[in-house]
């Protein structure tokens, strides 16, 4: 008897429609203001685009080497090396050691399916990006979550006890973000060098999520892979459209020492082999942008940043203000308790309804604990105008209660 009931593989069934999806079609639904997904709402510089349209005309538009074209590895390894990923006396191997892969997105299955077996364990800060878990399990891996407790102050941290706990003799890798999606942390050095210690013990992968390594702007943004004997154990992640606000490109890279790359590699040539050849030529002129351009890129996110925060605690939200990325990870419970919410999902469905202000209910990004309940995460990547629009209605629906 044929059936029309979808048929979804078991180890993608929990996962369902991610949030993202969920949120931005109510938002759209309710006409709210999205501070949901974690997307500019103006497109990039348009010299990079012309350098695209350039590209098109000037270079072939046909398959380019799988990891990527000579040109964008070599500005990859270049920016690397001039931000902290330097080791042996220079920068990586834009040879041997640099990926393109499509977004940072496909870079993290690559690993995920290129470097685990089926049963390997990898620790995993809880909450994370969505696609750890549901990339994990497409590899068969199974993860180990070590939980990011917001402290008094509104600010993220985890308990060094807890983390050697969560290794085993199955423990492959730990998986590390900096600046962290979404609580905005960005790891200190003492909190790097425990989980260098930790992998350098039991011989374990360190894989570096850096998507947000442009957007730092409390402290300094360090790079595990620096530290003493992590170069040849650590991958490092990184994403063109998130520095660039180009997201839809989805040109991302994996930097790794030879031995891991050769995995990576083994997985990206069954995933996608190679990325759009004429986005990958104007990535490579892009990245040799003067240091001013994120030294810019810093101070409008930062400007963003600070409306945003300023809105939100004068509403009764509390949070400490993030050091860097996208986002800020705010205890509701302030001002949703008053009426009534006992949870992120509920008063985020009330608020786009009753609001129309989106934002992500973060439970999505717990596996294991209940704490992301009392939480929301706003996105401030969006223009002041977006955010001034979505304070105002919040602020609107606040006085009518």
């Amino acid at each position: 008897m044929q059936t029309t009931r979808a048929h979804v593989a078991d180890r993608l069934a929990p996962f369902g429609t991610t949030i993202f999806a969920d949120i931005t079609a109510r938002a759209r639904a309710a006409d709210a203001v999205n501070l949901g997904q974690g997307m500019p709402d103006s497109d990039g510089p348009d010299w990079i685009k012309d350098a695209a349209a350039r590209a098109m005309r000037e270079h072939p538009n046909q398959y380019v080497p799988l990891p990527g074209v000579p040109a964008l590895r070599q500005s990859i390894a270049d920016r690397a090396a001039a931000t902290g990923l330097v080791f042996n006396g220079g920068g990586p191997d834009p040879d041997t050691e640099i990926t393109v892969t499509d977004g940072c997105t496909e870079a993290l299955a690559a690993c995920c399916l290129g470097l685990f077996n089926p049963g390997d364990e990898v620790v995993v800060f809880e909450p994370y990006y969505d696609a750890y878990r549901a990339d994990l399990a497409m590899a068969g891996a199974v993860p180990r979550y070590v939980p990011l407790r917001m402290q008094a102050d509104g600010s993220f941290a985890f308990d060094p006890d807890e983390l050697a706990g969560a290794v085993t003799p199955k423990t492959r890798a730990i998986l590390t973000n900096t600046p962290h999606n979404p609580t905005g942390k960005v790891f200190t050095q003492s909190e790097l060098q425990t989980i260098a210690d930790l992998a350098i013990q039991h011989d374990l992968i360190v894989l570096s999520d850096e998507v947000y390594d442009c957007h730092v702007f409390e402290g300094e943004h360090l790079r595990i892979a620096a530290l003493p004997g992590m170069a040849e154990r650590t991958v490092t992640l990184g994403s063109f459209g998130k520095m660039f606000s180009l997201t839809g490109w989805k040109i991302g890279w994996a930097i790794a020492p030879p031995r891991l790359t050769a995995g990576i590699r083994a997985a990206h040539q069954f995933l996608t082999y190679c990325v759009a050849a004429p986005l990958q030529h104007a990535a490579a002129e892009a990245l040799q942008a003067p240091e001013s351009y994120y030294t810019d890129l810093r101070a409008r996110f930062a400007r963003q940043r600070d409306t945003l925060a300023a809105g939100l605690h004068d509403l009764g939200f509390r949070f400490a203000t993030p050091a860097g990325g996208y986002f800020i990870l705010a205890d509701h419970t302030p001002v949703s308790a008053p009426r009534g919410f006992a949870d992120d999902v509920s008063f985020c469905h009330h608020l786009i309804e009753e609001a129309r202000v989106a934002a992500i209910p973060p439970t999505s990004f717990y596996a294991e604990s209940n704490e992301g309940k009392n939480l929301l995460r706003f996105a401030f990547c969006v223009s002041e105008p977006t955010i001034d629009a979505a304070l105002n209605n919040l602020r609107e629906w606040a006085a009518r209660k």
